[in-house]
């Protein structure tokens, strides 16, 4: 069966998807994106994705022509036109045709949902190695902090992170604050407290983030944001990563540091349990 995706106003066969070559999102990155997650059918925290995605598009002036409960249920319609159950989805929108007065711009939104390929199990277990990112997330940047399609540096310094036999690269700031990851937020642990770079560092609004830190409050674990920097990164008992795709990934080794010995840690194996049970998956301890 074709792949299907859902381009504007409809579902279509993935080859016969067209865009505009005149696209803003094309040309010029100008378009936002939201990566999500469904288990057993159910998109994991889709108002939120979708609070995010309108909140982004006011700020930075991204026309979204349709409505939230359309584009809610465009993307169920995707998941059963694809029969699929637990998938990853992509919903990316742009400003539209280049070519156009703005006043007569529509914009372009495309969805797209894949059969889900979890990371490997082992990373779970044993945690992974990140390393540090050389380019630096500029403060001033009007785009920081919102989930853009012009993501290249960040798959640039993944890409780097990879031929290192890394996960992950930590991003720092141009002032040298922690910030997250090419495609995660970042949590540190440091006796019993965990502890997150805050959202005006700035960095992305994570679901995943959002959903640790009500976790972590809701188990008794105190969660603090602050301003955090490497050697607060050193100096953790415990390190681990989130995005929706990952979950909860627990972090051993920084570059040549090595994290707790080299083992997950009590609290990051705990916020693991506690967010596959949320989620309707095994526990870490039961798998």
């Amino acid at each position: 069966m074709s792949e299907k995706v859902f381009l504007n106003d409809k579902i279509i066969d993935n080859e016969k998807a067209n865009l505009s070559v005149t696209d803003s999102g094309f040309l010029y990155g100008a378009g936002l994106f939201e990566t999500m997650r469904s288990y057993n059918g159910k998109v994991f925290s889709l108002d939120d994705h979708l609070d995010r995605l309108f909140f982004s598009a006011n700020a930075l002036s991204i026309k979204i022509d349709n409505e939230r409960k359309f584009i809610s249920d465009s993307i169920y319609n995707l998941l059963d036109a694809n029969s699929l159950t637990d998938a990853r989805l992509r919903l990316t929108v742009s400003s539209g045709s280049m070519s156009l007065s703005q006043e007569n711009k529509q914009a372009t939104m495309l969805i797209t949902a894949t059969q889900l390929q979890p990371y490997p199990k082992e990373y779970y277990e044993k945690g992974v190695l990140v390393t540090l990112c050389p380019y630096r997330q500029n403060t001033n940047d009007p785009t920081c902090g919102h989930k853009t399609t012009s993501y290249f540096s960040r798959m640039l310094a993944l890409q780097n992170a990879h031929q290192k036999g890394a996960a992950e690269a930590l991003w720092f700031t141009t002032d040298n604050k922690l910030a997250e990851g090419c495609v995660s937020n970042v949590f540190l642990v440091k006796d019993s407290k965990v502890f997150t770079p805050p959202l005006y560092t700035p960095v992305l609004a994570g679901i995943a983030r959002k959903t640790i830190c009500k976790l972590a409050m809701s188990n008794t674990i105190e969660l603090v944001e602050k301003d955090l920097n490497i050697n607060d990164v050193i100096g953790a008992d415990e390190i681990f990563l989130t995005n929706v795709i990952m979950q909860v990934m627990p972090v051993v080794q920084v570059e040549q540091h090595v994290v707790n010995k080299g083992i997950v840690g009590e609290t990051t194996k705990l916020l693991i349990d506690k967010y596959n049970e949320l989620v309707g998956n095994k526990p870490l301890n039961n798998e």
